[in-house]
């Protein structure tokens, strides 16, 4: 019960809390914080999470010259992230969700951290239940979704992968023509995906790219619009990453000098894809 760590958020400067109405109901209880803490707003709601996701809502519709990107899939969804990050932060100003804070509080505690000057916000969307990616694309209203891959994450949850293809469109249930799609090309379920979707759809893949080479740990080289770029990150799931990024890159612009440039400087997270040589 989140309630039980009130006291903590108080001692540690919070200023705002929202209490579930029945608790608000236990006058010993909310009034012993109300005495202590008479600066402290104390606002009674329905359902903590759902007052938190609404008004991160509200909170990014404060900003309505952001271009929000929204990430989802089965994996990848951080390493895409990362690199697009890289990638845009050639052209644009850009704010991201930090690590894998992509949950049902995760994203909406995100958002808070978009600014003015912030031009461009790549958020990821994790989900463990039906209905999750949902609630987040409510909050976000991303202008361009992306969806890595489609797999088994979670499956014991959801049941089949079909249903979790049906879970990970989710990301695009507010578009309209406006909206951009981006969709993995070689994904068994790219038509799914792409079916009955408003805005335009993009797939992406290795028939964007030329002279695919690995080099083990080193990463990957290839060719991107005639130029020869390497993505110093090991493995096939890391480069259909890297597939993605540069696919979003494009229609936000950037040159393939630009995207070469951003790839040079993408460096692995902690715990993920890392070399450590001895």
């Amino acid at each position: 019960d989140g309630h039980t760590y009130i006291p903590q958020a108080l001692e540690k400067g919070a200023t705002v809390v929202f209490v579930v109405k029945d608790k608000a109901k236990e006058t010993d209880y909310v009034s012993l914080f109300v005495k202590r803490y008479p600066t402290v707003f104390f606002v009674a709601v329905e359902n903590t999470l759902y007052a938190l996701q609404h008004i991160a809502c509200m909170y990014v519709k404060k900003f309505p010259k952001l271009i929000k990107i929204g990430i989802t899939g089965s994996s990848g969804k951080t390493t895409t992230k990362e690199i697009l990050a890289h990638l845009l932060s050639e052209k644009y100003s850009v704010i991201m969700n930090q690590g894998n804070l992509n949950s049902e509080t995760g994203l909406p505690l995100s958002v808070f951290a978009i600014r003015e000057y912030h031009e461009v916000g790549i958020f990821e969307m994790g989900m463990n239940r039906r209905g999750e990616i949902s609630e987040l694309a409510s909050v976000l209203l991303p202008d361009v979704g992306v969806i890595t891959n489609i797999g088994t994450a979670h499956i014991g949850i959801l049941g089949s992968k079909d249903a979790i293809a049906e879970e990970k469109k989710e990301i695009f249930s507010n578009f309209c023509e406006k909206n951009v799609a981006f969709i993995p090309e070689q994904d068994a379920y790219r038509n799914f995906l792409a079916q009955e979707l408003k805005g335009t759809v993009i797939f992406y893949g290795e028939s964007m790219v030329q002279h695919v080479r690995s080099l083990g740990l080193k990463g990957t080289a290839f060719s991107y619009e005639g130029i020869p770029m390497v993505l110093p990150l090991p493995g096939k799931g890391n480069f259909y990453d890297c597939l993605a990024g540069i696919a979003v890159a494009k229609s936000f612009g950037l040159t393939a000098s630009e995207i070469k440039t951003g790839l040079s400087k993408v460096t692995p997270l902690f715990g993920r894809s890392q070399v450590i040589e001895r």
